[in-house]
């Protein structure tokens, strides 16, 4: 089963909103790891409007399941990962002005600098995933990297998904294929919901763990956190959306 990992930016952005620690990040992401997630995401940015990087330091001291920390490897952040030893680093090429990740790198123009990052976070017993978009080439480079995985950007896949959902899951049905060929490991985030999720992890067979934040925050506004996540369990488990909720609304009568 595909694993799913929580990403938790949006809860530090509505503490971080006013201040205090309501929510209290830490509980959430330990009730996240209780309620089945099977990994926790956070991505620090440099001005530090939602995850701190203390943030980041006290969850790698509580995170019981993986820990992947998503960014940028400027100098603090790589002195922030080889301190935490998290299970996975994901090098995204973000801008400092970026309100989310848009894009990935383009690892044939940036070989030389990613191969240095990467080769010290392998020293360091980090596994690591690269951020890119869906492009055989830039896959190719990444395993020239020695990168244990990729993430592909799924943004462009969900934009399609609502009119043309078979056009827009061929370049990663594809990317998936070439991956599997030349063994390297297949992550995926970005704009994934429960709507869309479904027919992406169907259409992979080799897809090991999707990223998901805002989409399953905001549905927990809605449903609870761990329904929500429950939900995205059972989608991962091949269970549609109404069978899921009727296995919850079992569970509750029981």
């Amino acid at each position: 089963m595909t694993k799913l990992s929580v990403n938790v930016n949006k809860i530090a952005s509505l503490r971080n909103a006013r201040g205090g620690n309501n929510p209290n990040l830490i509980q959430v992401v330990k009730d996240c790891e209780s309620y089945g997630a099977e990994g926790i995401t956070v991505h620090p940015r440099p001005d530090e409007r939602h995850i701190r990087y203390n943030d980041t330091i006290e969850l790698g001291k509580i995170v019981k399941k993986e820990f992947n920390i998503e960014g940028n490897p400027n100098d603090r952040f790589m002195k922030l990962v080889t301190d935490v030893k998290p299970t996975q680093v994901t090098l995204v090429p973000d801008r400092i002005e970026a309100i989310t990740s848009n894009s990935g790198w383009n690892t044939k123009k940036n070989f030389s600098f990613l191969k240095e990052i990467i080769d010290e976070l392998k020293s360091n017993s980090i596994r690591v995933s690269v951020f890119i978009d869906p492009n055989l080439e830039m896959i190719e480079y990444a395993k020239k990297l020695s990168a244990d995985r990729i993430e592909l950007f799924t943004g462009q896949y969900a934009k399609l998904f609502i009119k043309d959902r078979k056009n827009a899951i061929k370049p990663y049905i594809e990317c998936s294929k070439l991956a599997k060929e030349i063994n390297i490991g297949v992550n995926a985030g970005h704009d994934l919901n429960q709507e869309n999720l479904k027919y992406f992890n169907n259409s992979l067979n080799n897809l090991l763990e999707v990223s998901i934040g805002h989409a399953l925050i905001c549905e927990s506004i809605y449903e609870g956190l761990e329904k929500t996540i429950k939900s995205y369990l059972d989608i991962l488990n091949n269970l549609s959306i109404d069978e899921a909720k009727k296995q919850i609304l079992i569970c509750q009568i029981v």
